[in-house]
């Protein structure tokens, strides 16, 4: 008995020893540490744990465990007050170390100071727990063992006991630097040993422009900040526009806008954002006060002026029921005018012939779209246009027909999907011309291309220039692919019935019309085309039979043949 009250006994007076021992810096110190709280998407309490300020505007350091799947966060601080985390500054799951800034009540809060040098082995150092006492309680230590990591950087084998509720506390100097954070233990020696990972680690944790195929930032939902540089965050803000919500990056918008007022890339991307959103007056009064801003500060306002056009040639192309107030596409056109005469760039021309385009002024379009194929940015897609612009204006095939050979002149067989659409283009462009061979010498092209992928539409364009060649089987064997692929299409089954007319098999013809009219009872065109059969087979009654349900039906084709055969 006596030797249990004389373990109680020494058990007291060290930890007496170690309260009257701590530096006198403990107290003033642990103010920097609090409390975090993680919230889940249905805003459910996630995770507990620690952290603390590394800076007085609200930087902090915590463990990335306490974050992973957070939707928001909060910390309580030594007062017990509340302060939302606002941006995460750079996250290491490997580590478990998280770097984070804090939206503070204050113009500054009580910060640690970061070591000036690395403590060595055997070197005292404290833990500073989260407390809303005023007090110098704190865990003493030494230093086992010091080990690297990512060449420049500490972890460090400590002598010491660490409680679960201390994990990410900060572990100090005697100076009162901090040094590491605390880290729990995972070996064997739970009672006396524990890690800490290099604070200097974790503040050299930060985003930069590829962050966001950053697994580990990727499972936290909270906003991320933005890079350093100007550059990075617009790279950053780039990568982000497709991987965010519309909302979350809104907010990336306005933390950039608030770092650089005096770039105008910042003001369009928020327009568009905006504009994208909603489509209200009051947004849209939102986008016309970025867009101008945007101009106010540009120092390339071409730049501007182009992108206010795309804009508003956007917003036209959706056809709003009620028009934004002078929003037009003689505004949009107006504003590419300016860009064009500040810096004739072969992009602002092609947007240019775009809008000329929507505004059906052809001939302004056409004009736009050459002066764009004379330049550098001439391109399969340039060329393309510029024959659909000759085609509305029904121009001569042969002129149509050259433009397509400049879009696919470009490619080199063998031809890939890139080719794919100008060589349907072209074969489409070679029908109109008559050229039906060739034709089908860009369909099969097209289908190597595509490397057979093809749907039941593209059949039945080849079997129109096999069956104009005069190449009846690849006819007949498109017209099947094209029924088995889509069987209940009609148009189909009318297609193969006429093939099977014009080679002479009346019988397996009228087979095919028989099965389109299981399908459909009322399909007139199939009643007529089976008394064209009926009459290749010397049946004339019955195909005056067939000739009268068809024009019963509707059909406005057969009369001319009721007329001559069944009178």
């Amino acid at each position: 008995m006596k030797k249990k009250y004389l373990v109680l006994f020494v058990l007291c007076l060290l930890a007496q020893w170690t309260m009257a021992q701590a530096p006198k810096w403990v107290e003033k110190a642990k103010k920097a540490v609090f409390s975090v709280i993680t919230y889940d998407k249905d805003d459910k309490i996630l995770n507990t744990g620690n952290g603390f300020f590394v800076s007085e505007d609200g930087v902090a350091l915590s463990d990335y465990s306490l974050f992973k799947g957070a939707e928001r966060a909060l910390i309580l601080n030594s007062e017990g007050k509340q302060m939302p985390v606002e941006e995460i500054m750079g996250a290491d799951d490997m580590y478990d170390v998280i770097k984070f800034k804090v939206a503070i009540t204050e113009k500054k809060v009580p910060a640690l100071q970061m070591a000036a040098t690395v403590p060595a082995v055997d070197s005292d150092v404290y833990l500073l727990p989260y407390s809303t006492r005023k007090d110098r309680s704190c865990t003493s230590g030494k230093v086992k063992g010091v080990d690297k990591v990512a060449d420049n950087y500490n972890y460090y084998t400590l002598n010491m006991h660490l409680k679960e509720k201390m994990v990410s506390c900060p572990v100090m100097t005697p100076e009162g630097e901090v040094f590491g954070l605390a880290q729990q233990s995972s070996g064997k020696d739970t009672a006396t040993i524990c890690y800490a990972v290099d604070a200097r680690f974790v503040m050299a944790l930060k985003i930069n422009p590829l962050s966001f195929n950053d697994m580990a930032l990727r499972n936290i939902q909270i906003k991320k900040a933005l890079p350093d540089t100007e550059e990075e965050a617009l790279v950053f803000l780039y990568m982000a526009s497709s991987q965010v919500t519309p909302e979350k990056y809104a907010e990336l918008l306005d933390d950039f806008i608030a770092r650089y007022p005096a770039n105008a890339d910042g003001y369009v991307r928020r327009a568009t954002n905006l504009l994208y959103k909603s489509k209200d007056d009051a947004t849209m009064e939102k986008v016309v006060a970025d867009l101008d801003k945007a101009l106010e500060v540009a120092s390339k306002k071409d730049d501007v002026y182009y992108n206010i056009a795309k804009l508003i040639y956007g917003y036209m192309l959706e056809n709003p029921e009620k028009v934004y107030k002078d929003w037009s596409y003689d505004k949009a056109l107006e504003a590419i005018s300016k860009a064009v005469e500040l810096n004739p760039l072969p992009v602002y021309i092609q947007l240019q012939g775009d809008i000329q385009f929507a505004k059906q002024d052809y001939a302004a379009s056409l004009a736009s779209y050459e002066q764009v194929n004379r330049s550098s940015m001439a391109s399969p897609a340039t060329f393309f246009t510029t024959a659909k612009i000759k085609e509305v204006m029904q121009a001569p095939q042969e002129e149509i027909l050259a433009l397509m050979d400049s879009c696919v002149v470009r490619f080199t067989p063998p031809y890939t999907e890139a080719a794919a659409p100008y060589l349907l283009g072209r074969a489409q462009a070679r029908m109109n011309a008559d050229r039906p061979r060739q034709a089908l010498l860009d369909y099969d092209e097209y289908f190597k291309a595509m490397n057979g992928q093809v749907n039941d539409v593209f059949y039945y364009y080849r079997e129109q220039a096999a069956l104009k060649s005069k190449q009846y089987q690849r006819a007949l064997d498109d017209m099947a692919k094209a029924i088995e692929l889509n069987p209940k299409d009609l148009t189909y089954r009318a297609e193969l019935a006429v093939i099977n007319i014009r080679v002479g098999r009346n019988e397996e013809a009228l087979k095919v019309l028989d099965e389109a009219l299981k399908i459909d009872p009322k399909y007139a065109e199939a009643y007529r085309l089976k008394g064209i059969a009926q009459l290749q087979l010397k049946q004339k009654a019955e195909a005056c039979e067939s000739f009268a349900k068809a024009k019963e039906l509707g059909d406005p084709n057969v009369d001319s043949l009721i007329s001559k055969h069944c009178k």
